[in-house]
C-alpha cells in the first residue's frame, strides 16, 4: 500500500502540473478566441492524462460499444465513478463536447475559461430544480451546434455497486432535446475509488451500450435507462472484482458485493 500511495502521490503531481500547462496559455485564449477551438489542447489533455495512469500508477483503459454511438448530435449519459469517467468519454464527442457541470469548476481560474470555451452547461445546485430551465436551454444550443452533451444522470460520483440514484433531470432532458441517448457502463470506482488519495492498478472498463431513441416518454425513460445501466455495470463490477482487484475491499464494499451475490 505504502508503494502505491508513493505512486498515487506522483500521479496527482503530474496530472496538476500537467493540466497547468494546458490550462493557463489555453484558458487565457478561450478568453478571447472563438469558442469550440482548441480540440488539440483537450485531446493532448486527456491523451496525457490516460498515459500517467496507466504508466504512473497502473491503471490500463479499455472502452468498448464504440459501435453503438450514431452519427450526429446525441446525449452521453454514463454512469460515474471517478475522474477517469471524463477522460474516458472525451474521444467519443469528436471534438465537439458539451459536458454538464457544477458551476464550482467553471468558476477556478484558467481550467473553467477552458471548459468554457467548449461551452460546457453550467449547473448551480443550490438552485435545485430552478436550474433545469436553463440546463435545457442551453442543451438545445448545444444540439443545433451538432454537439454531443455528456451528463452523469446521478449527478455526483458513486460508489461502485451502491444504491442507483437516478435524478429526472435528464429524462427532461432527453425529452426536450428529442435525441438519442447512449447509456455508458463502467467500473473506474474499483481502480480510482471516490474521495480516496490511492488510485489501484487494474484495467478500468468503459461500455457504450444500445442507444435509446428519442420519443419515449418520461417515465419509460427514466426506467429504460436505468435498465440499460445498472444491470451491465454490475455485471462488469462483478467480473472484475471475481478476477482479483488489488484494491483493498473494505467492509462497505464487501456488503454491497455479498449483497449482490445473493
Amino acid at each position: 500500500m505504502i508503494i502505491q500511495a508513493i505512486r498515487s502521490m506522483i500521479f496527482y503531481a503530474l496530472f496538476i502540473g500537467y493540466t497547468a500547462v494546458l490550462a493557463v496559455p489555453f484558458g487565457i485564449y478561450s478568453l478571447f478566441g472563438p469558442k469550440m477551438t482548441g480540440w488539440w489542447v483537450v485531446k493532448a489533455w486527456y491523451v496525457g492524462n490516460l498515459f500517467l495512469l496507466r504508466w504512473v500508477v497502473g491503471i490500463k483503459t479499455q472502452i468498448t460499444g464504440q459501435e453503438n454511438l450514431p452519427d450526429g448530435p446525441f446525449i452521453i449519459a454514463s454512469k460515474h465513478m471517478s475522474d477517469w469517467d471524463i477522460f474516458a468519454l472525451l474521444p467519443a464527442t469528436k471534438g465537439r463536447p458539451t459536458f454538464i457541470s457544477k458551476k464550482e469548476l467553471l468558476d477556478i481560474p484558467f481550467f473553467g475559461w477552458c471548459m468554457q470555451n467548449f461551452h460546457t452547461i453550467r449547473i448551480d445546485r443550490k438552485n435545485g430544480g430552478a436550474a433545469l430551465p436553463q440546463m435545457i436551454t442551453q442543451g438545445k444550443e448545444a444540439i443545433a451546434r451538432d454537439c454531443r452533451v455528456v451528463i452523469y444522470p446521478e449527478g455526483t460520483r458513486r460508489p461502485p455497486l451502491d444504491e442507483p440514484k437516478y435524478k429526472w433531470g435528464l429524462a427532461k432532458m432527453y425529452e426536450a432535446l428529442d435525441v438519442p441517448v447512449v447509456p455508458v457502463a463502467l467500473t473506474s470506482g474499483l481502480y480510482w475509488p471516490r474521495n480516496s488519495l490511492i488510485l489501484w492498478p487494474g484495467t478500468a472498463r468503459a461500455k457504450y451500450l444500445k442507444p435509446i431513441p428519442s420519443g419515449l416518454d418520461l417515465d419509460t425513460f427514466h426506467e429504460t435507462i436505468q435498465e440499460r445501466i445498472e444491470p451491465e455495470t454490475t455485471k462488469m463490477l462483478m467480473e472484475d472484482i471475481d478476477k482479483g482487484i488489488a484494491r483493498p475491499i473494505n467492509k462497505a464494499l464487501q456488503a454491497r458485493i455479498d449483497a449482490h451475490r445473493r
